[in-house]
């Protein structure tokens, strides 16, 4: 049997309803040397029954049912049996526009340096009832480099999980999906991007992210934002451990909830030198016993490093664009983790 180029893995469960579709999507594409590898993951609906008939028609599906384990160890599951130089993730619920594998096989195949290429996305749900999922979309096609999606991997998820396209090798080497009480995915981008792994995405809108009322992240607490918290913890640490290690750290913000975050997340092994706040209300006083300074104090960055924690919609850019013009740097000076 020929050895496809890429290993497309698609885990479902209970999928029915939308899996033609995104089956579809994929046998459309113009890049023809793939397999599709679906992991049944236990259905309790007629997608085994739907997948088998799919199968049928078309000789590069291949089809697994594994005892019902969730999307991580169905996600492994496919990447153990995938034979592709690269792997297309996908899930059961959205679509592949026609020439995304050809346009991201070309992208790795020109930047032997890129690890994991995404690409920009559509919305594919109803922004006026959704619309804080719709800003996270339009949030992430506005990342578009290493350096960009690097740097605001500890604020939110930069890329959207099943557009991405990567090489095999970094799953051996680095392992895949981990299962626990939080985003399995957004702990792997983290790992991999600790481990070096370069990311990038293709410029152009290749992949429809639809967003139902079952979508598993609306429904599962491992998609909560105090499990998004609880993945990036570590991963901030060691960040922090190694790029402000002969820096006095100073947390951005000085609010109740920021200094709560700051606590869950540098989990006491992160020294800080106190706080920077705006409020005039707060200059000067003393939190968990922390001064709290205005950045006019820091005339030169070179001695600290700044972690914004506040989470509030757009503070994150408006925190960037002022330490930026202050001569700070993002990920040497500064980091957004709010």
């Amino acid at each position: 049997m020929d050895i496809p180029a890429v290993s497309v893995i698609l885990p479902v469960y209970n999928g029915a309803l939308f899996l033609q579709a995104s089956v579809n999507s994929i046998l459309r594409q113009t890049f023809r040397d793939f397999e599709l590898i679906v992991v049944n993951d236990s259905s309790t609906d007629n997608s085994e029954d739907l997948l088998q008939q799919l199968a049928i028609q078309d000789s590069r599906i291949r089809v697994i049912t594994i005892p019902h384990s969730g999307v991580a160890e169905a996600f492994n599951c496919g990447m153990r049996e995938a034979r592709g130089k690269y792997i297309a993730r996908m899930d059961a619920d959205d679509e592949m526009h026609p020439d995304r594998l050809e346009m991201q096989v070309d992208y790795l195949q020109q930047h032997p340096e890129v690890g994991v290429v995404s690409c920009l996305v559509q919305y594919g749900g109803n922004r006026a009832t959704q619309q804080g999922y719709a800003l996270h979309v339009d949030w992430i096609n506005t990342l578009t480099t290493h350096e960009e999606i690097v740097h605001n991997r500890f604020a939110e998820s930069s890329i959207c999980n099943p557009s991405v396209l990567f090489r095999t090798e970094l799953f051996h080497a680095f392992g895949g999906a981990i299962t626990g009480d939080f985003p399995e995915d957004y702990e792997m981008w983290l790992r991999w991007i600790d481990k070096g792994v370069r990311f990038a995405k293709v410029p152009k809108i290749l992949f429809t992210w639809n967003d139902p009322p079952t979508r598993i992240t609306r429904n599962d607490a491992r998609y909560s934002s105090k499990a998004f918290e609880s993945a990036k913890s570590k991963y901030l640490i060691n960040f922090l451990k190694s790029n402000a290690k002969e820096k006095i750290v100073f947390l951005c913000g000085a609010g109740r909830v920021t200094r709560k975050k700051a606590k869950e997340l540098l989990n006491g092994e992160i020294a800080i030198g106190g706080f920077i706040d705006v409020d005039p209300a707060k200059i000067g006083k003393t939190y968990d016993g922390y001064k709290v300074h205005t950045l006019d104090e820091f005339t030169s960055p070179s001695q600290v490093f700044i972690l914004s924690l506040v989470g509030n919609r757009g503070a994150g850019s408006q925190i960037r664009n002022i330490l930026l013009q202050r001569q700070f740097k993002e990920g040497l000076n500064f980091i957004i983790a709010g």
